[in-house]
């Protein structure tokens, strides 16, 4: 299956404090701050909603296509994702900006102080997916992104008939109601958390049953719950994969949508594949970082069938046709 996966690509900047800001800080004096803080230790790390997601298809046999715009610092992450079975040539490169960055920087009480410089990203706006594929994709993945950029693609689709899965996530807070709704129609598919779905509602002033006829499958994560998949009317609870080894939760739901894209992109049903994807983030949680974790396939079939029963339907992984 041709899948492009829109959104942001971004590099992670992550810093220690060994302290706490607060006994920086005077109360009386917030209003002239001026304030450096000498970091322990820090880190680079891959990142970004869409390549994230791309990295994740990536282990799992596909070779999702990656669109987005980058900067001129694009090089070694290109090679990376491409390493990762990631297609980059849909990307778009501009030279005169740096690509997207976050620069996060926590303390000893877990407060964080962060800037985000949207870099190559605002200029995603400007780009088709005409501009970059000259065929019919059989499935486009909309992101967050630079917020035109989202209304543009699903305009895009709408009118070139494209089957497309709307992901507003970090964009919701972004986004006014009118457009959350305009954007959502058309869409084969919804996913976001249970807190995004009750700020579409409000803003949108719709309720859920609202979300549920708008497409075709409405998948509402839950957090340690698992996922909510509407579809047919019908409710489908679907658990997360257990695990002790609680590290890190950053860049989980884009793991489950990995897995919940490879399902689909096998003829899975949207249960199983849900349940792939309780399986990818659970891979995720267990890392640092958004692209830190690994696994063979047979390695990802074996741990799945300890806790899930796919009646033997992942088999097809190991296929070359279903890894193309």
């Amino acid at each position: 299956m041709d899948i492009i996966v829109t959104g942001s690509i971004a590099y992670d900047y992550i810093m220690r404090f060994p302290g706490r800001f607060s006994e920086h800080l005077l109360q009386d004096q917030l209003h002239q701050i001026s304030v450096s803080f000498l970091v322990e230790d820090m880190t680079k790390q891959w990142g970004g909603v869409a390549a994230n997601i791309a990295y994740t298809m990536g282990l799992l046999g596909l070779r999702p296509k990656l669109f987005g715009t980058v900067g001129r610092d694009f090089g070694d992450y290109r090679n990376w994702l491409e390493r990762a079975g990631v297609d980059t040539s849909t990307v778009r490169q501009i030279d005169e900006v740096f690509t997207a960055s976050f620069f996060v920087n926590t303390d000893l009480d877990h407060n964080q102080i962060a800037s985000f410089y949207s870099g190559a990203m605002a200029l995603a706006k400007n780009y088709t997916l005409a501009d970059v594929h000259s065929g019919t994709p059989d499935m486009v993945v909309i992101s967050p992104n630079d917020p035109q950029a989202m209304m543009n693609l699903a305009k895009e689709c709408r009118e070139r008939g494209i089957r497309f899965i709307y992901d507003p996530s970090q964009q919701v807070a972004r986004l006014n109601g009118d457009q959350l709704w305009h954007d959502l129609q058309g869409a084969y598919a919804m996913v976001v958390n249970a807190y995004e779905a009750e700020i579409i509602c409000k803003k949108a002033e719709k309720t859920l049953e609202d979300l549920r006829q708008a497409v075709d499958v409405l998948v509402v994560t839950q957090g340690k719950r698992g996922s909510h998949i509407y579809q047919n009317g019908e409710l489908t609870e679907v658990p997360v994969f257990p695990t002790d080894k609680i590290i890190d939760p950053t860049g989980l739901g884009d793991a489950f949508r990995a897995g919940l894209l490879r399902g689909i992109a096998a003829g899975m049903s949207w249960t199983l594949s849900a349940e792939l994807g309780s399986l990818c983030a659970a891979y995720a949680l267990e890392r640092v970082g958004t692209q830190s974790h690994h696994f063979t396939l047979p390695e990802f079939i074996a741990r799945f069938r300890s806790e899930f029963n796919d009646e033997g339907a992942l088999d097809i992984l190991l296929q070359p046709a279903a890894q193309a």
